[in-house]
C-alpha cells in the first residue's frame, strides 16, 4: 500500500469530487481517479459510489477515514520532525494570507526579507478559508478571524482597523438619504456585517459583496458609503472618511501555525519577523 494513494483517498473524501480534489492536491482529476482506484484495487475495496452529484464514500470507504485520518496525522508529524531537524536558516516557509492583507500590507512588509534570509525562500498563498495547519497545507497562517482549532498555536499580531468610507468629489447627503454598500450572505453572521447592517438601519443598500475591492470601487464611483479597511480607505486619494460617523469595531489580526513548528528555525525566523514587522506598522493598520 502507497501513502500517496490514502492522502488522495481522504482528499477525495473531504471534497466530494474529483475536480475539487484535484485543486486541493494541486494535479489533474485523471491523477486522482486513478490513485483512488489504485488503492480499491490493492484493498480490494469499493471504497467510493460514483455519483452524479459526486464521490460519495461507500460504508466500507466510511470506515477507513479514521484510520487514514490518523495515518495522516503520523506522517505530517514525522514531516514536520524532519523539517525541524533539518534546522538551518534554509528551505521554504508556506504562508497562507487573505489576499487584501498580502497585497497591501504583507509585501510592502516583506522587502527586507531577501536581505535578511537570503536563502529561505517564500511561498506565498493568498486566501481567505481557513487552512488545515495541522494537514500541512501552510505552516503559517495569518487571520482575521479567532481561532477555532485548539490544537493550533495562535498570537495577536496586531488590530486592524475600518471606517466608513465615501467618494470624496460627491457631495454626502444627510443621514436619512445616505446609501450604503453592505456585505453579502456568504459573510454570515460576522460581526462586520451584523455592523453594518445595524448602522444602515433599513436604509437603501446599493450593492452587497463580500470583496473589498469590489467595494471600495463602487464607494469610489458614488454608489454609497462602504466599510473598508483604513489601510485600503485611507491610501485612496479618491475616498474620504464620513464625516461624524461612529467609530467601527477593530478585528485582531492573528498569527497561527501548528506547534510542531516551533523548532524549526526557518519557521521561527518568519515568526520573528512577522511579530517585529506588524509590531511597528501596528499604528497606521488600526
Amino acid at each position: 500500500m502507497q501513502w500517496d494513494d490514502v492522502r488522495y483517498f481522504l482528499a477525495l473524501s473531504r471534497q466530494g469530487s474529483l475536480s475539487a480534489a484535484a485543486r486541493a492536491l494541486g494535479v489533474e482529476h485523471s491523477t486522482v481517479s486513478r490513485r483512488v482506484g489504485q488503492l480499491e484495487a490493492t484493498l480490494r475495496l469499493r471504497l467510493f459510489d460514483r455519483l452524479p452529484r459526486g464521490w460519495v464514500p461507500t460504508a466500507e470507504g466510511q470506515r477507513l477515514i479514521a484510520g487514514a485520518q490518523a495515518l495522516e496525522a503520523e506522517m505530517l508529524a514525522f514531516e514536520r520532525d524532519a523539517s525541524s531537524a533539518r534546522g538551518g536558516l534554509r528551505g521554504t516557509v508556506r504562508l497562507s494570507v487573505p489576499p487584501l492583507l498580502l497585497q497591501h500590507v504583507l509585501m510592502p512588509l516583506l522587502a527586507p526579507w531577501p536581505t535578511l534570509y537570503p536563502e529561505i525562500a517564500l511561498d506565498l498563498v493568498g486566501e481567505n478559508r481557513q487552512s488545515r495547519l495541522a494537514q500541512g497545507e501552510a505552516e503559517i497562517a495569518l487571520r482575521l478571524a479567532a481561532p477555532t482549532d485548539e490544537g493550533l498555536i495562535a498570537r495577536p499580531l496586531a488590530e486592524v482597523g475600518y471606517a466608513l468610507y465615501t467618494a470624496r468629489e460627491r457631495p454626502l447627503p444627510a443621514p436619512p438619504e445616505q446609501v450604503f454598500i453592505g456585505f453579502d450572505r456568504s459573510m454570515g453572521d460576522l460581526p462586520k456585517r451584523a455592523w453594518m447592517d445595524a448602522h444602515a438601519a433599513g436604509r437603501r443598500m446599493a450593492l452587497r459583496s463580500n470583496d473589498f475591492v469590489a467595494m471600495q470601487q463602487a464607494a469610489r464611483a458614488g454608489w454609497g458609503i462602504a466599510m473598508l479597511p483604513r489601510f485600503l480607505g485611507q491610501a485612496d486619494p479618491l475616498l474620504m472618511p464620513v464625516p461624524g460617523a461612529p467609530a467601527v469595531p477593530s478585528q485582531p489580526l492573528y498569527l497561527m501555525m501548528h506547534p510542531g513548528l516551533r523548532r524549526s528555525e526557518r519557521v521561527q525566523a518568519m515568526v520573528r519577523f512577522l511579530v517585529q514587522a506588524f509590531g511597528a506598522r501596528a499604528p497606521e493598520l488600526a
